[in-house]
């Protein structure tokens, strides 16, 4: 199962990078004619493309999101389709804020509702910290913790992942994230998954179009023989609705026996 794992990671990373060599390599001239790319353009102290501080792809990370001391506010609903007719939303209420020295902290707020049944879930806070300024260090890597309180009994859990993320010249934005999650205490399940996500802009800051996929393998304690693996794919959407406001839908697609039905994320922020 690691082997898997292992290989669906190197093949995202593989992609990423050829991609990111193939543009670096083309020396064919690009000519821009009237006003430059809005989203693309380079802002902030860290000097990183517009695109980046509207979340992209609701299931892939990438970079910081929030530039020292500014704010934001996203609701999600993450919802899943079980081929046994269960359908779960998990809405997240989420505060963001960006800290000096390529650091940002997001809080949230998450409860569930199955089967017309709703109940407080969990509360969770991360942080994450860029190695450099955009564009210094091939694929931007960021590191990302995050430290979740449960409840009902469920166990608190840590997560970390790396987040890697880059544009390319003809406007395609690009992100893979290298997960890992444990549980605590109890069950002591852990989770390891990858997910990657391609996109393009069609209109400046108005509509950009894509695709996601993931992978997730996940065992607990005594019980590693039999792990649960899920694969997903599916398009994405982000609709720009004023320069404040975005909204985002990724609806997943269960690949194998496994996974769910779908998988939908949808995202609604505003920055302040």
């Amino acid at each position: 199962m690691m082997k898997k794992l292992a290989f669906f990671g190197l093949i995202s990373i593989s992609l990423v990078l050829n991609l990111h060599a193939t543009e670096t390599n083309n020396t064919s001239e690009i000519i821009v004619y009237g006003n430059k790319i809005q989203e693309e353009q380079l802002i902030g102290p860290y000097q990183q493309p517009e695109w980046t501080t509207e979340r992209r792809f609701p299931s892939t990370r990438i970079y910081l999101q929030e530039q020292p001391y500014e704010m934001g506010v996203e609701q999600w609903d993450r919802i899943r389709s079980f081929k046994d007719g269960t359908v779960e939303h998990r809405f997240s209420e989420e505060f963001e804020m960006g800290l000096p020295h390529h650091f940002q902290m997001d809080v949230y707020y998450t409860w569930k509702y199955v089967n017309q049944y709703a109940q407080p879930d969990e509360e969770s806070i991360e942080f994450r910290y860029a190695f450099a300024d955009w564009g210094k260090i091939i694929l931007n890597p960021t590191l990302y913790v995050e430290y979740t309180f449960a409840t009902h009994g469920e166990p608190d859990a840590l997560e970390g992942k790396l987040l890697l993320g880059d544009i390319t010249d003809h406007g395609y934005h690009y992100g893979v994230n290298l997960i890992c999650e444990q549980g605590l205490w109890g069950s002591r399940f852990t989770e390891l998954s990858i997910s990657a996500a391609l996109g393009r802009m069609i209109f400046d800051k108005k509509l950009s179009l894509g695709a996601e996929t993931r992978y997730e393998h996940t065992t607990e304690v005594g019980l590693r023989d039999s792990a649960e693996e899920w694969f997903m794919l599916g398009p994405s959407i982000q609709w720009r609705i004023t320069p404040k406001i975005h909204f985002d839908c990724a609806p997943l697609f269960g690949l194998n026996n496994a996974s769910p039905n779908v998988e939908c994320w949808v995202v609604m922020g505003c920055d302040m």
